[in-house]
């Protein structure tokens, strides 16, 4: 295999596509798993301070990515995905753009492998670079939404071919599609609530680790945060007089 169909040829020839592709069913599972086992590990990693967890996980994600980069055929989480979509018809997508969201991928595992496997330095904006992560999976594997191949797009300045969800065809919506009054009343309640009811228990809960404690402080004004160490402050001078 020469440079250029190393660089140009990524993926499978099918029979039908003048481009090489991905099944994108088998991607979107490897993401789902990704990310599920990455949610599982942020639980079990902060919240009962198993390091060895996180540790091993990065270290996967770190070789799936590197692999992926290469080729998709031996990337493990694409394997998982392959058993896992073994029985449903492929859906193909250009498999350029693919291989480029995956380098994105992969370099934001790269600077995790520094941060909590070669040197355990665990800070709350460093744990959100594992959430940027897990969140791109959930956006691929939820709603077929490849955020690194709308970069890909943008940079090249052109639609790239097979996008996943045929989202660089330009289409009208089917009237399913489309929100009627009372269904975007109640969208805008749902989104309303979610975001009301975390802000609530950000806000209102008793935090049991640095990083609840960070987000408690984060969602609060500088008036409710300076009350809020006042009442501490109070509480303990009580409790000595006592």
């Amino acid at each position: 295999m020469n440079l250029k169909s190393f660089l140009w040829n990524y993926g499978a020839k099918v029979p039908g596509y003048d481009v090489t592709v991905i099944n994108e069913r088998e991607a979107r599972a490897a993401a789902g798993i990704l990310g599920m086992l990455g949610t599982i590990v942020i639980f079990v990693g902060i919240g009962f301070n198993h390091i060895i967890v996180a540790k091993v996980y990065l270290t996967f994600l770190f070789i799936d990515f590197t692999a992926r980069m290469i080729s998709p055929t031996y990337s493990p989480s694409l394997m998982l995905g392959k058993f896992a979509v073994r029985k449903q018809t492929p859906e193909y997508v250009g498999g350029l753009q693919k291989r480029f969201a995956w380098t994105l991928g992969w370099i934001i595992s790269l600077p995790m492998m520094w941060w909590f496997v070669l040197h355990w330095d665990i800070t709350f904006y460093k744990v959100l670079v594992c959430v940027l992560c897990i969140s791109l999976m959930f956006l691929e594997s939820a709603f077929s939404v490849c955020v690194g191949c709308m970069i890909y797009k943008a940079i090249i300045k052109e639609d790239p071919q097979h996008c996943p969800g045929g989202v660089c065809e330009i289409k009208q919506k089917d009237p399913i599609q489309i929100f009627n009054p009372i269904q975007k009343i109640i969208w805008l309640l749902t989104v309303f609530g979610l975001l009301f009811g975390i802000y609530l228990f950000l806000a209102k809960t008793e935090s049991k680790t640095f990083f609840g404690e960070f987000l408690h402080e984060l969602v609060l004004t500088q008036d409710q945060f300076q009350k809020e160490k006042d009442l501490i402050m109070e509480r303990e001078f009580e409790s000595d007089d006592f």
